[in-house]
């Protein structure tokens, strides 16, 4: 019986960490990584074109040798609770598994306990960033890839130090210039078609009167 209860419990474990693996909440991690960005509150960023610096470090109330754990560190950039209304799939949930916040990663870098210094990194705001308010948030993960630790440049409610992406609207003056361009071109070919028509008529009338 022993013999067959082994196993049985074996797999039980196993079912059980496959099950509960991933399924970190926000709430149970600590914010013991301060985190700053360059976009200052209310500013308008342009997709594609504008870059974000960003800063993390350690912060001053992380119980000491906390950060042991930390394996990497990713940096996202995330909805404000402004441009989440009636928009499921940006929906936030505590469960990170399902949270759907931070939908952009603007940069991963391991990290190294040793050194307490801050880390920064520059990016340039992507293409395909959509028009909306947002924040930054950083989080630290362990070997087994969970986050254990964050920080984000706003407040717990998410309501201040926001600023806004303005997205690439798919025109271009380049594209303007030659769209006017090919406009004319048509109204003066289609003047000079009319005309030139005009005037083969008029010949073809003068040829009968003769």
């Amino acid at each position: 019986m022993a013999a067959h209860g082994f196993p049985l419990t074996a797999l039980f474990l196993l079912c059980f960490l496959g099950f509960s693996h991933g399924h970190i909440h926000l709430s149970s991690i600590p914010r013991d990584l301060e985190v700053t960005a360059s976009p200052k509150s209310g500013q308008v960023l342009k997709a594609g074109v504008d870059k974000i610096s960003v800063s993390w470090v350690l912060n001053g109330a992380a119980k000491v040798g906390s950060d042991l754990a930390y394996k990497s560190v990713k940096v996202k950039l995330c909805y404000a609770p402004v441009s989440q209304v009636d928009r499921a799939w940006r929906k936030t949930e505590d469960d990170l598994a399902k949270d759907k916040t931070c939908q952009f990663q603007i940069v991963e870098k391991p990290y190294n306990p040793s050194n307490k210094t801050v880390q920064k990194a520059e990016w340039t705001v992507e293409r395909d960033t959509p028009t909306a308010t947002f924040f930054v948030r950083a989080y630290a993960f362990n070997s087994a890839g969970d986050e254990v630790a964050y920080g984000q440049t706003t407040d717990e409610k998410k309501g201040t130090n926001l600023f806004q992406i303005e997205a690439i609207s798919g025109r271009h003056v380049s594209l303007d210039i030659a769209s006017g361009c090919f406009s004319a071109f048509s109204v003066l070919s289609l003047t000079g078609f009319f005309i030139a028509g005009k005037r083969q008529a008029k010949k073809a009338a003068a040829a009968e009167g003769h």
